[in-house]
């Protein structure tokens, strides 16, 4: 019994302990001076509600009502973009259902291992089970301004691409990231080292190689489906390469900016086309740019966000399976890009509104060993207003009108609605610029 009263009497001390985050970020952009880094729902300070357990952990609830014009099909509309319509993986996290929809529940365990590691564990809970989004390692003191990263973990290419869904400004993924890389992104398993010098300007160079398992990059199918002939390539992994470098000047005490390139290739990729499975190399670049102005006022008021991507994607493929044996070896090379722009503005305390436009296609064409198709661009207007009552949760009303472009000639048009909620528990540390 006394043992009973004494293990429950630690727990309870714990659980009403202050708390103080201990996990330290991997090297990011430098925050220019009176730009701090932002939290889980936009405001300067750590977020400290929960325990003081090492490791700190968070729950971050995300859910949402949805509604379209097209009877729910409005995303399969989007995925299905001329020139884009290739393999998408089984990974469902954008898939919502009209009416109320229980997005995934992030769970994140972070903390300081010793002198030399932090480490980080991001689970992704849905109600058809649990995944790992991110578990890595990262060193805290290599020399010469190096870290080195390991394990599973978001990409340092881009922007948008190294947030979690809780930290974008719209309740869905931009149309470039989904339709190139999946409504994750590219997330993968490798190694990252990132190099800070010691220079006048804040400059970030990194390289990364990943074992090669993006859905539209770095794709493997495992076997031949019956019906079709031919032989696949493999090859072990690291399969995708990539790098990075990233800039911001200092433009004083209100100002904030940021500009990256990156880019990357993919020594296999397979696509499933039911009829025949392609097979090739692929690669991407891209740049990225980011502003912020901080207004000085109370819970964001008055402060300013722009933010845009540009990517451009090769794939350079060829039959190696199909129901015709003649097919076998034919050329199907994809040569594709598209871009988002966003803007954000606190035009209260608390209230923030957002406009968005995603296109796709700009350059889109598919060259065959006889001939060229080309496509039409896709585009997708966005608008939002976002309520933050506090540090912990977030309201949101977005509408999406896409204009889609479809492979037989002609287009689609959809409308969206979405009223997202999201609450956090527990330690959330301060996220980068």
């Amino acid at each position: 019994m006394r043992s009973t009263q004494f293990f429950t009497g630690a727990l309870a001390a714990l659980c009403l302990a202050s708390v103080t985050p201990v996990f330290a970020q991997p090297a990011g952009p430098v925050q220019p001076e009176g730009l701090q880094p932002f939290p889980l729902f936009g405001s300067s300070r750590q977020i400290t509600s929960g325990t003081a357990f090492n490791p700190a952990i968070s729950v971050i609830l995300d859910g949402k009502y949805y509604t379209d014009n097209r009877r729910g099909e409005a995303g399969e509309i989007a995925e299905h973009a001329a020139g884009f319509d290739g393999h998408h993986g089984d990974h469902d996290h954008g898939e919502l259902s009209r009416g109320f929809n229980l997005d995934e529940t992030e769970i994140v365990f972070s903390a300081t291992v010793d002198n030399y590691f932090d480490a980080m564990l991001n689970l992704a809970v849905e109600e058809d089970g649990i995944e790992v989004e991110e578990a890595y390692g990262v060193t805290r003191s290599l020399p010469a301004g190096l870290t080195l990263k390991f394990g599973k973990f978001l990409s340092g290419i881009g922007y948008i691409n190294q947030q979690h869904p809780h930290d974008w400004d719209f309740a869905d993924q931009t149309l470039v990231y989904d339709l190139m890389f999946g409504e994750e992104g590219l997330n993968d398993i490798g190694v990252q080292l990132t190099w800070l010098p010691k220079l006048p300007v804040y400059t970030l160079f990194g390289i990364e190689a990943l074992q090669g398992r993006n859905e539209g990059i770095a794709n493997t199918i495992d076997g031949i489906p019956g019906g079709l002939e031919g032989s696949l390539r493999d090859r072990s992994g690291p399969r995708l390469f990539t790098g990075f470098v990233k800039v911001a000047p200092d433009l004083g005490f209100d100002h904030a900016l940021q500009l990256g390139l990156f880019g990357g290739g993919a020594r296999l990729h397979q696509e499933d086309h039911e009829d025949e499975i392609l097979q090739g190399d692929t690669w991407f670049a891209g740049f990225d740019a980011v502003y912020k102005y901080d207004a000085g006022r109370s819970y964001g008021h008055g402060n300013l966000t722009l933010q845009g991507e540009y990517l451009y994607r090769v794939k350079d493929l060829r039959v190696a399976a199909a129901d015709d044996l003649d097919e076998i070896g034919e050329k199907e090379k994809f040569k594709q890009d598209g871009f988002y722009v966003q803007a954000k503005y606190g035009f209260a305390p608390r209230w923030t509104a957002a406009l968005r436009l995603d296109m796709v296609g700009l350059y889109n064409r598919i060259e065959k060993d006889e001939r060229t198709e080309k496509f039409d661009d896709s585009r997708r207007y966005s608008a939002n207003v976002t309520f933050n009552p506090t540090e912990f949760s977030r309201l949101r009303m977005q509408f999406n009108r896409g204009d889609i472009a479809q492979e037989g000639g002609g287009r689609e048009n959809y409308n969206q609605f979405f009223v997202q909620y999201q609450i956090a528990l527990g330690v959330h540390g301060a996220h980068k610029f």
